[in-house]
């Protein structure tokens, strides 16, 4: 397999960037760090990549609401080349803050129709928790095995990595959650330890802690119609080695590392 060059869009405030470029490592590519300024003075700069990543933490100070100052340098900033980069079919990986920026830019889950009121003129929001409060614990996340997602293609095993945000709430807009359903955008969804996958699947199982911000049908993640772009709120960087699981000495597998090695296979393919 080729080793591809993946690039870390590093903004002020995120603080994920590290634990992205050692999941990329593991997983085959060639992590590159930049800085979001760098970018801005030569745009062009994105098509040297195979993948882009938009990593965790408090871009900004999360001025204005959680990602939405990213979202702006997303959306004015890098508009044209990003759209060039997605239409060449390069995958697109936001978690948490990223997945933000990706929602309030209006590339998750996609552009929305124009039945749709102003105040939802993304398709789509990411909303403060339902708890009210920041949430930092584990949880278990289902894949749609009928997704068409370049990340999460070929899997079958649940995911067991952690949350940490206060403003993961996803809220399709109007219509929105049958649009979702009718395309399988939806990639990942919180589950119960013990929830059969085809009560997963049927969402609506998953209770506070195990849905932590009370996402509605327990969306997780949400991929682009195309299936190259995938957001999620969890941080599957957070286990990549088996010694970062709460109970590693006692359960294996369920690592979040399978999600970046898909999307690093399928970007040396292209």
């Amino acid at each position: 397999m080729n080793q591809p060059q993946i690039l870390i869009l590093h903004a002020t405030g995120t603080n994920r960037d590290p634990d992205a470029a050692s999941a990329v490592e593991l997983a085959g590519g060639q992590p590159v760090i930049l800085h979001i300024n760098e970018l801005h003075q030569k745009p062009e700069r994105l098509h040297e990549f195979q993948m882009l990543i938009l990593p965790g933490g408090f871009s900004y100070g999360d001025a204005l609401g959680a990602g939405r100052l990213f979202a702006s340098d997303l959306r004015w900033l890098f508009q044209e080349e990003l759209a060039r980069f997605v239409e060449a079919g390069k995958p697109v990986l936001g978690i948490c803050n990223g997945f933000q920026a990706l929602v309030k830019s209006g590339w998750l889950p996609g552009p929305p129709p124009p039945s749709v009121p102003p105040a939802m003129q993304w398709g789509a929001t990411l909303t403060r928790n339902e708890s009210n409060r920041f949430e930092c614990c584990w949880v278990w996340l289902e894949l749609d095995v009928s997704c068409p997602c370049v990340f999460t293609r070929g899997l079958t095993e649940r995911i067991y990595c952690p949350v940490a945000h206060g403003e993961g709430r996803f809220v399709p807009g109007d219509g929105g959650l049958d649009r979702l359903r009718a395309n399988r955008q939806i990639a990942l969804t919180y589950t119960r330890a013990d929830a059969s996958p085809e009560q997963s699947r049927r969402g609506g199982p998953a209770n506070y802690p195990d849905n932590p911000n009370g996402s509605v049908a327990d969306i997780a993640g949400v991929r682009n119609e195309r299936g190259n772009i995938l957001g999620l709120m969890p941080h599957p960087e957070n286990h990549i080695f088996p010694w970062q699981h709460p109970r590693w000495a006692r359960e294996q597998g369920n690592l979040g590392l399978t999600i970046f090695t898909q999307g690093i296979r399928y970007a040396a393919e292209l």
